[in-house]
């Protein structure tokens, strides 16, 4: 059991404390091996590792606690989970709303067993605040979930996501003390996978999203009505300029991590310009990590960090 009190009410607050999971032991070694397990290309485990380290390091230089659950597994499951392709994206497996850590369902089969290691893990940690349910088939991975700020969460249903996912937990989120749940449903392909690879929070009053989302409507849910907005006039509502993307690299351009209010935490590979090029951001500073070997396995460093606590 860790002393940290889960607490997260936005996307943007300092990061004081998150939990990581270094890659499996695995190298994946030709293209074909790749496109089978869907990622982009091979990786060699020795440079992920790296990789790995790096991020590691730099969040723990910046004052971070890290918890990286996969030192904490034993016997069968450590065993299991050292051959988990995809264990280093741990953003899916759970969230904290508020003061409250609701556990995430895998929607594929391929990344089933480690939202078990790590909900067992979650469950003995933090036993006030991660409420532990059964495996229902209501998918929800929360790549998919945006906690806007204390009022508001955004969701995306698509690939591995489900509308029964979301009622799962909707009430759990009114009663966290959020008064909205904006749904929104996006294109359902690879580089839409999931809602943090098309859009991120990068300021307290900035949202970086690729433009084509602003032609999609947001179904607005309180706990007694409900209403439709468009993604911009959502994001509006709840205080947020919109940055629209008209060009990008999905992965590093969008899947980066605040550290806080002042300082993102980007991959090597991201179009830094584009942060300088508007007017509420070109004071940011950015922090470049090389990602580039994780980055193939489809997701970027907000993929790889599941914030536990970030200060108001």
């Amino acid at each position: 059991m860790y002393s940290i009190q889960p607490s997260c009410w936005s996307e943007h607050g300092e990061l004081t404390a998150v939990m990581l999971c270094a890659p499996s032991c695995l190298d994946v070694p030709d293209l074909k091996t790749a496109e089978n397990v869907q990622w982009s290309a091979p990786v060699l485990n020795a440079r992920a590792m790296e990789n790995f380290m790096e991020l590691k390091g730099t969040l723990q230089h910046a004052g971070v606690k890290v918890i990286d659950y996969s030192t904490e597994l034993q016997g069968e499951a450590k065993q299991l989970s050292e051959q988990l392709l995809n264990r280093y994206f741990v953003r899916d497996l759970a969230c904290v709303f508020g003061n409250e850590m609701l556990p995430g369902e895998a929607g594929s089969s391929i990344r089933r067993p480690e939202y078990g290691h790590a909900h067992a893990l979650l469950e003995k940690w933090f036993p006030k605040n991660f409420q532990a349910s059964k495996e229902t088939g209501d998918v929800l991975e929360f790549g998919d979930v945006m906690v806007l700020n204390k009022d508001a969460v955004l969701i995306n249903i698509g690939v591995r996501t489900s509308k029964q996912g979301v009622d799962r937990v909707k009430e759990k989120l009114f009663e966290a003390g959020f008064t909205e749940i904006g749904i929104i449903d996006l294109p359902r392909s690879s580089d839409t996978l999931h809602l943090d690879m098309n859009c991120n929070v990068a300021n307290e009053d900035v949202v970086i999203a690729k433009s084509f989302m602003r032609y999609f409507p947001v179904y607005v849910m309180t706990a007694c009505s409900t209403r439709f907005d468009m993604a911009e006039q959502f994001f509006n509502r709840h205080g947020f300029e919109v940055y629209w993307l008209e060009k990008y690299n999905t992965i590093p351009d969008i899947n980066f991590l605040n550290l806080n209010p002042e300082t993102l935490l980007v991959s090597k590979k991201a179009t830094k310009q584009q942060f300088k090029n508007h007017p509420l951001l070109q004071k940011k500073n950015i922090v470049e990590i090389e990602v580039t070997e994780l980055e193939k396995g489809g997701g970027g460093i907000r993929c790889m960090t599941l914030p536990l606590v970030r200060k108001l």
